[in-house]
């Protein structure tokens, strides 16, 4: 069974909702995409730093990784389409969608 990470990259419209970000994405956001079938869990870090060089303030602060375990992982990134569409995962306005999140998939590699 293939497995992969999603990795998504985000932060809160405005800096003043940072505490409701939070909020929504630790206690919906993550909680309904762990419903789908394939999805077996998430973390979530913050941005401290710029890393080896320069502070780059285009990066967003918060970063998800969503642990993956499907035979089909398009099926998996369909179905997030899907649920998001119909409201079965719902969006916030607290999240920043101008740049939109940053989102990677990534298989495990032997």
């Amino acid at each position: 069974m293939p497995k992969a990470v999603l990795v998504v990259q985000s932060q809160a419209s405005d800096p003043e909702r940072e505490e409701e970000y939070h909020k929504w994405y630790g206690g919906t956001h993550i909680p309904q995409l762990c419903e789908i079938p394939g999805i077996k869990g998430a973390r979530r870090f913050s941005l401290v730093g710029g890393g080896f060089g320069p502070a780059d303030e285009s990066v967003p602060a918060h970063l998800a990784i969503y642990e993956i375990e499907a035979d089909d992982l398009d099926a998996v990134m369909n179905e997030i389409v899907t649920r998001t569409g119909d409201g079965r995962i719902e969006m916030s306005d607290v999240l920043q969608l101008d740049p939109v999140p940053v989102t990677l998939l990534y298989v495990e590699r032997e």
